[in-house]
């Protein structure tokens, strides 16, 4: 960041408003640092000289410049500001349909981009007709076995599992699940995500045995590929435990809460919401254990007390 914000000082203003498109593509590069740094303020100040850059040298549809419109939408979407992200990436998405086609892989993007909100808002029958198209597209385009093609395929499964529809769900990421071990290895993130979600899917069918063995599966690819530490690592632990519970296993789900507790107070904080919901489960349970288990740990404040579940998206 020192380093950006050194570069940030020798681009003059005058070149942006003059549509010098080197000095356009570098605003949009360090807007991109920004972003990714969660320094959103910045990004978008960036994105927007940029903007108006590129549409005084290129015009309005020009692919640099509708990338950029894109990514002011991403911002917007990282901020929860859903319907400002619409709105960005309605303008995206007309401009890529005019100047890619409607099939693209950028203006997928988009289309998928807008999917994922409308699934954010819980709008999950429009999400699943936007990814429908996102589907039909990237299958055309990039082939049944791409990695995007079966984000697509796995998110779709994320909103029939939010509905309720288990085995639907299940059928669609395994699906995703085949693919993605295929193109990207079994140890791979996204695989293990959706290894994850499935043990999340057994886990409210009641089927607690079969839970843990994929919970098993996916805790042992994401500490070898994330860390011990990694918030899934950790949201993997604390589930384990609550299937472990839900079996009667007392004593070792205690064990495994108070593994989830000592990762995420040492990843979060102890007033984080995530570490507090492990904290409520342990605080609850002990009674059934050994009380012992909670003296050495201090009770986290009782603000912002939110539930938080880990959805594996």
């Amino acid at each position: 960041m020192p380093h950006i914000n050194a570069v940030l000082k020798h681009i003059p203003s005058q070149y942006l408003e003059l549509g010098t498109t080197k000095i356009c593509d570098e605003a949009c590069t360090l807007g991109d640092i920004f972003c990714r740094h969660g320094r959103y303020k910045q990004a978008v100040e960036l994105y927007e000289c940029a903007l108006a850059g590129y549409e005084k040298a290129l015009g309005v549809n020009h692919p640099d410049t509708l990338n950029t419109v894109h990514n002011m939408a991403s911002v917007f979407d990282k901020q929860g500001q859903h319907e400002k992200a619409l709105e960005w990436y309605d303008r995206a998405l007309a401009g890529r349909e005019k100047a890619l086609g409607v099939d693209h892989p950028d203006t997928l993007t988009t289309v998928h981009n807008m999917a994922f909100i409308f699934n954010q808002q819980g709008q999950y029958e429009k999400a699943l007709e936007w990814y429908e198209r996102v589907l039909a597209g990237y299958e055309k385009a990039l082939g049944a076995g791409h990695p995007d093609t079966l984000t697509t395929v796995h998110n779709m499964a994320f909103i029939f599992n939010k509905q309720g529809q288990y085995e639907k769900a299940l059928e669609w990421y395994e699906r995703a699940l085949a693919g993605y071990e295929k193109a990207l290895g079994v140890d791979h993130p996204h695989t293990l995500t959706t290894v994850y979600n499935m043990a999340f899917i057994f886990d409210k069918q009641g089927q607690h045995e079969k839970a843990l063995e994929w919970y098993e599966r996916a805790l042992a690819g994401y500490e070898k590929a994330l860390g011990v530490d990694h918030p899934h690592t950790l949201s993997t632990i604390h589930n384990m435990a609550s299937s472990l519970r839900k079996q009667g296993q007392y004593e070792k789900a205690l064990e495994w809460y108070d593994r989830a507790l000592a990762g995420r107070e040492k990843a979060f904080g102890i007033d984080h919401p995530s570490t507090q919901k492990t904290f409520r489960r342990l605080a609850n349970l002990y009674p059934r254990g050994k009380p012992n288990r909670l003296r050495a740990t201090k009770e986290p404040s009782k603000l912002n007390q939110q539930r938080t579940e880990f959805e594996g998206q």
